[in-house]
């Protein structure tokens, strides 16, 4: 199996678990506070690696406690860790507050993630060996356009998963194969907002007419919608579960995908295998925690083909 090449942000994230998120000027309780590894870069290689694909992590941790711990996180995940660099200061953090329904929201504190640089991130291995690169938001905007450049100049696949939301120059749009993104980052890149499959239709059309050869959307309880530059398309549903915290299930999706592409799965299956990982990882707490391994994904996909 070809590889995966995962160049983004490795964060510690701190959670504060609360009954209802606190309004402006307003100070409430939290039931709990709890460390996890995260970052959206370090979460899609723990999930393409549990996924069963060879994964090789680059990016930064700072010189700080947590650094030790992030890095020891991924390589227990059976991701490659020999290009993670260690910088002065401090790792990323996420102070992250859960509320009862399982929703987030997130502070974002990018530490050695913000020093990671194109020299850095610069591959020097054989390209032929890499099914994709995944790239994401919480890195140097520098250092993302040079990967994107060098991998293009390769002939690799980019997969970008533009989050945290930013807007994408059309220009870019063609060297970029696989743009993975919810309806928020949709929204920004497009300027269209998006709510259903036929809403997520018109933006992946107009994505796909300024060259980017392939469009998923994502939308939360309603699954995702592909669409691909030769015409095809699919819309997949969501599993239905109870969610205990959404972090990183947006990182599980992707870095799942990522994996069963790698595999040789079809786009349907592939999509349907990430949905089923997402599902899993939203009844769990925790970012990098909650990751479901090939073996739990597969045994959810049974039981609920059994329902079916």
């Amino acid at each position: 199996m070809s590889k995966l090449l995962v160049i983004g942000s490795i964060n510690m994230d701190v959670v504060s678990s609360v009954k209802q998120f606190p309004l402006p000027g307003e100070t409430i309780h939290s039931s709990g506070i709890s460390y996890y590894p995260g970052g959206k870069g370090a979460n899609q290689a723990v999930a393409a690696a549990r996924a069963g694909a060879r994964c090789e992590m680059v990016g930064a941790v700072g010189r700080d406690a947590f650094g030790g711990e992030l890095v020891a996180a991924l390589e227990r995940s059976g991701a490659d860790v020999s290009r993670v660099l260690r910088k002065e200061g401090n790792s990323g953090i996420a102070l992250i507050t859960v509320s009862e329904e399982g929703e987030n929201s997130i502070i974002l504190s990018e530490g050695a993630n913000g020093g990671l640089t194109a020299a850095d991130a610069a591959y020097e291995g054989d390209w032929s060996d890499v099914y994709a690169v995944l790239l994401q938001n919480e890195i140097a905007w520098p250092t993302t356009l040079a990967v994107i450049s060098e991998a293009n100049r390769a002939g690799a696949r980019v997969w970008l998963n533009p989050a945290p939301a930013r807007a994408i120059p059309d220009e870019l749009l063609p060297s970029i194969d696989t743009l993975i993104m919810n309806e928020t980052e949709t929204a920004v890149i497009t300027g269209m907002k998006v709510s259903d499959a036929q809403s997520a239709r018109s933006a992946a059309d107009r994505i796909i007419g300024k060259g980017t050869a392939n469009v998923i959307i994502t939308l939360g309880e309603q699954g995702c919608y592909y669409e691909n530059a030769a015409g095809e398309s699919c819309s997949v549903p969501a599993f239905r579960v109870q969610p205990v915290d959404t972090t990183a299930a947006g990182d599980t999706f992707i870095g799942a995908y990522a994996a069963a592409c790698a595999d040789g799965q079809a786009t349907p299956q592939a999509l349907k295998f990430a949905a089923a990982a997402a599902a899993l990882a939203v009844t769990s707490a925790g970012a990098q925690s909650s990751i479901p391994s090939k073996a739990e994904i597969m045994a959810f996909m049974e039981v609920g083909a059994a329902r079916e």
